[in-house]
């Protein structure tokens, strides 16, 4: 018995470890370049939150490169997973130091129990306090442990998944992590956003496209059969096409998005982390300042509160900004709690936009506390930063909150006596009346006011009338209530003037013969009537001197009780708020009513019964402001309108980038149904056969055009070799439908189309989902098609000394009975 030679031995399966591709050392450099580029996009958001100060960069820049650095060595060396967590750890613990907690570590880099303690309970609270602490965050207290672990994390994951798959779209999930981190845990004030945005498509679109053009020409993901066949003009021609869609795709995304991003975003207010983090400070614990008005000017108006040095010549003290009203009080809105952000870096609380500060002027205020108690913060203009001082000086850091918008501080373990502090502060331009005329109202949602008087809306009507121009509107109001109403504190050598700015009271100091009030009284009145009429207004209660008397007297100015003050703060756009002064001069007092003379009595006459009234008829505007469907939904549409311009502005490049490939699918579909159902039995047989080339075609199958059908399905069965019996008996079963004698019948062309569809579902099954994805999208099929009429166009020329055209060598885009005369080809039918 003849023996059987010795079969090979079939290969042993790779280990898992052995599993990743080799990367050549040009590959792994270019793949370093461009991650370091697009996880540096992502830490550059992080830029507004921590102001000026550069640190951030060392820390999340250092952080990519020592993760990229971890991801190569891991690959090369074949560190499992524990291994690499480990590596992560211990690089993290050890360089953390120096990058994320340098104020704390000795001399900036050795390590200390105090820079230990931060790095580990960073990893645990940091995203919590760098969200609760005012903008910028500073660089203590382990602010930078965000920007260093989000980087040094997702440059890590990222390195891996680029070095150790072959697939190249995995590595974009930590790129994108890194990018929606910086802005989720940044300001509502984006680090260009446009160009940061078109970057990271740009960049990331072009390594995909470079890292799937090596796994195309790699002959080992290559799904040609015979490589040798393949044509370097053809594929060289190819790859060019899709570099040119391709660029043509990213340069009419990136047009469209520069051009209608700022016409979505315009006048939408970015929303992030910090502004629905829950609120660090209850805002319901301290009771409106508004409250104490009188207390002060009556019973402390010689009592010296405290004392302010360097407070420019006619600029006011800042206690307290007010806009939420409820019938009793007017307070600081409750929900704008989370606008008061904890300070981190005393040295830099406020945020102020350079383009504001020319025209305005630059302080620094001492502060004093002599008799003032309270939890507000004297200080002035837009904040810069503040140095405590005093014994009390950490505690008050700690507590300390700031609230940006309404530039008002507050302390929850409150000011007290002793206290001192310095405020670095920018006080806004004063614009000059004719060019506040040039601006509008700011667009602005406030809290809604409640149970305020009738009263309110028709004197804000009759005072404002038909005056149109915004800033005539406000002067409106402020000029009738100053001109037409009289001054009085309440004192015992003054007129009678009863406190607060209720509904009740509000009621008797607009309705009455005369308005007789103070500050309290008419800034509230000017604000309550602004916002019946949609001006957005607010009350602000601070302290100024009388100029006139201090003049220009140096050293500290002392502010005593009757420096108290209410004013008015209308927003304009492109201005901001700008101060309005209803309240009459106080020599401005009520004329006393003059006497009656006392009447003599009469006898008493019994008069007849009165006759009935009418039911009295309140004025239309008396019925409280309705709360129906149509509001809550304004209201819930205002709400979203942010949400949903962010997400329309994102989805730009999106859609963008999407139209080609639903144009493609969509052209796919048309080919498929006009190759099913149009044309003579023989062509439809032929367009069945056509569709099980075309879908090779787009799972990367090659295959020569010259070929026949037969030798072409030997090709599609070594690729696909699930499918190779059916795919063999459909080409001979075309060969048999073309070239019969005659035209096959409707039943026979509808069994070889169902056979058709099988074939393709098993073409389809033996690839994974990303490929059958791809192979859906692509315009491989229709480029190829494409290329056959215009051969077919060119053959149908009668070439010079040949009487057989290209096109009959072909077999492209004939009749059945022309396919009889021919060769045995593939007859493909477009």
């Amino acid at each position: 018995m003849s023996r059987r030679p010795a079969q090979a031995a079939p290969p042993a399966v790779p280990h898992l470890r052995a599993a990743a591709p080799a990367v050549p050392r040009r590959q792994a450099a270019i793949d370093s370049g461009v991650l370091l580029l697009l996880l540096g996009l992502g830490v550059l958001g992080f830029g507004p939150t921590f102001g000026g100060d550069l640190r951030y960069l060392v820390a999340g820049f250092a952080g990519v490169l020592l993760g990229l650095g971890l991801a190569w060595v891991g690959r090369l060396l074949q560190w499992g997973l524990w291994t690499m967590i480990g590596a992560f750890l211990g690089t993290y613990l050890l360089l953390g130091h120096a990058l994320a907690a340098p104020q704390e570590a000795f001399l900036g880099f050795l390590p200390t129990l105090q820079s230990l303690r931060i790095l580990i309970l960073g990893v645990v609270f940091s995203w919590k306090d760098i969200l609760t602490v005012a903008d910028p965050v500073g660089t203590a207290s382990g602010m930078l442990v965000v920007p260093f672990l989000a980087a040094m994390l997702c440059a890590v994951v990222a390195g891996t998944l680029a070095w150790r798959l072959r697939a190249p779209y995995w590595t974009m999930l930590p790129v994108l992590a890194l990018f929606v981190v910086g802005i989720a845990f940044g300001t509502d004030r984006a680090f260009l956003p446009e160009v940061r945005g078109i970057l990271l498509v740009v960049g990331a679109t072009a390594w995909l496209a470079y890292r799937r053009d090596i796994a195309r020409t790699d002959a080992r993901t290559r799904g040609a059969v015979d490589p040798a066949q393949a044509d370097p003009a053809t594929a060289r021609s190819g790859r060019n096409r899709r570099l040119a869609l391709g660029a043509g795709v990213l340069a009419a995304a990136t047009v469209l998005t520069l051009v209608i991003s700022p016409v979505v975003a315009a006048g939408q207010d970015r929303r992030v982390l910090r502004d629905v983090v829950e609120p660090p400070v209850d805002l319901f614990a301290y009771p409106s300042p508004l409250t104490s008005f009188r207390r002060y000017v009556k019973d402390n108006s010689d009592t010296v509160l405290f004392t302010v040095d360097g407070l420019p010549e006619g600029e006011r003290v800042r206690l307290a900004a007010l806009d939420a009203y409820d019938g009793v009080v007017y307070n600081v809105n409750p929900q704008a709690a989370g606008n008061f952000a904890r300070v981190g870096d005393a040295q830099q609380l406020g945020d102020v936009d350079p383009d504001d500060l020319d025209g305005g002027t630059s302080a620094q205020l001492t502060f004093d506390i002599k008799d003032y108690t309270g939890v507000w913060l004297p200080a002035g203009g837009d904040v810069e930063g503040v140095r405590l001082g005093g014994p009390r000086a950490e505690e008050l850091g700690r507590s300390l909150y700031y609230n940006d918008d309404a530039r008002t501080a507050l302390s929850t373990v409150g000011v007290q006596p002793g206290d001192t502090y310095e405020v670095n502060a920018v006080f806004p331009e004063t614009f000059p009346e004719e060019q506040l005329a040039q601006y509008g109202f700011a667009d602005l949602t406030l809290p809604r006011v409640q149970n305020d008087p009738p009263v309110i809306a028709a004197r804000a009507s009759e005072y404002i009338g038909a005056v149109s121009e915004p800033i005539e509107r406000a002067r409106r109001l402020e000029q009738v209530l100053s001109a037409q109403g009289f001054f009085s504190n309440g004192k015992e050598d003054e007129a009678k003037s009863l406190p607060g700015h209720g509904a009740a009271r509000m009621l008797s100091l607009l309705d009455a013969e005369q308005m007789v009030g103070d500050d309290e009284q008419y800034a509230v009145a000017m604000a309550l009537m602004a916002r019946k009429v949609n001006i957005p207004a607010r009350v602000v209660m601070g302290f100024y001197p009388d100029w006139d008397e201090v003049g220009a007297a140096e050293g500290p100015i002392e502010i005593t009780g009757e420096d108290v003050h209410a004013w008015v703060e209308v927003a304009f756009d492109g201005v901001g708020w700008v101060a309005f002064n209803p309240t009459p001069p106080e020599d401005n007092e009520p004329v006393p009513p003059q006497q009656q003379p006392k009447s003599s009595p009469k006898p008493q006459v019994l008069q007849p019964p009165p006759p009935p009234q009418e039911p009295a008829e309140l004025p239309p505007d008396s019925a409280p402001e309705p709360q129906d469907a149509e509001e809550r939904e304004k209201d819930l549409l205002d709400e979203l309108a942010p949400y949903l311009a962010i997400i329309g502005i994102a989805l730009i490049p999106v859609v963008v980038l999407l139209v080609p490939l639903l144009l493609v699918a969509l052209l796919k579909r048309k080919r498929r149904k006009r190759r099913e159902h149009d044309g003579m039995p023989a062509d439809r047989v032929g367009g069945g056969w056509s569709e099980v080339v075309s879908l090779a075609t787009d799972l990367g199958a090659e295959t020569n055009p010259r070929s026949t059908r037969r030798e072409s399905a030997r090709d599609l069965g070594a690729a696909f070799p699930e499918s190779r019996a059916s795919t063999t008996l459909l080409a001979a079963r075309a060969d048999a439908g073309i070239f019969a004698a005659g035209d096959p019948s409707e039943e026979e062309v509808r069994d070889y189309w169902r056979d058709v569809h099988t074939s393709l579902e098993g073409m389809r099954g033996s690839v994974g989902f990303w490929k059958r994805q791809r192979a859906r999208f692509s315009p491989r099929s229709l480029l190829r098609d494409a290329g056959a009429r215009k051969r077919g166009a060119a053959a149908r020329r009668p070439a010079a000394g040949s009487g057989r055209s290209s096109g009959e060598r072909s077999g492209e885009d004939a009749g059945p009975r022309s396919r009889r005369r021919r060769r045995d080809r593939t007859g493909e039918t477009p």
